[in-house]
């Protein structure tokens, strides 16, 4: 199976093709927030890359949030037309589920957390547990939370991960200074490769979205473009 996966979630546009859960091309580019001018080429591009036909693509997965207003409606309309045009079936992707796969599975059981930032001081979050190779239990589902009334609700030792981890530095190692690590920068940025991985285990479960009714899901729709 052939899946294509697009993240247009923050700051980063980020495209990838899978076959199976093996990654055959990945680009990444960091310019800032302009997915509509870079997505459709970088596409292109990727796919000329490896000589893989819009046509040979079997599955699409996508980010659908939490994040960048914009953003993520740029990279839902693509996806959703090409999976139309193509008459392919989409998968939506949380964002925080595709951060907290960057983090390598531990040896000892520790708690993951994605932040990504959703401004007015606040962040998107949600906590996992490893449950094996390339999978995490999410046992807090995704919500907005200011990080002062949030952290310590978090029991045992954290790995913090994203742009609203490192907004929040700070203040994560004040509230636990024994508890908290934080993951390399180079895991804050969600990856296709990534997004790609959790649709297909979503595909697989038979959690397959709706093309004509798949919408991003901001969280908080009344300040999403306070992120954008």
């Amino acid at each position: 199976m052939i899946t294509l996966a697009v993240d247009t979630s923050v700051t980063t546009t980020s495209v990838a093709l899978l076959e199976e859960d093996d990654t055959l091309a990945e680009l990444f580019i960091h310019t800032g927030r302009n997915h509509a001018e870079v997505l459709l080429p970088a596409i292109e591009r990727l796919l000329g890359s490896v000589g893989v036909e819009k046509g040979q693509i079997d599955l699409f997965a996508v980010t659908v949030g939490p994040g960048s207003f914009t953003g993520l409606r740029v990279g839902t309309s693509t996806v959703k037309g090409l999976a139309f045009v193509l008459q392919k079936p989409v998968v939506g992707v949380c964002t925080l589920d595709a951060l907290a796969l960057n983090v390598p599975h531990p040896d000892a059981p520790v708690t993951i957390c994605p932040m990504v930032d959703a401004g007015r001081g606040e962040v998107y979050t949600a906590l996992y547990l490893p449950s094996g190779p390339d999978a995490y239990e999410k046992t807090l589902q995704e919500c907005v939370v200011r990080p002062g009334e949030f952290l310590g609700s978090i029991n045992g030792e954290v790995v913090f991960l994203g742009g609203g981890a490192e907004k929040h530095r700070k203040l994560i190692n004040n509230v636990l200074p024994d508890r908290s690590s934080f993951a390399p920068s180079r895991f804050n940025h969600v990856r296709a490769c990534a997004v790609g991985i959790v649709g297909r285990k979503r595909f697989r479960n038979g959690d397959i979205s709706d093309i004509i009714t798949l919408t991003p899901d901001y969280l908080r729709t009344s300040y999403a473009t306070e992120v954008d």
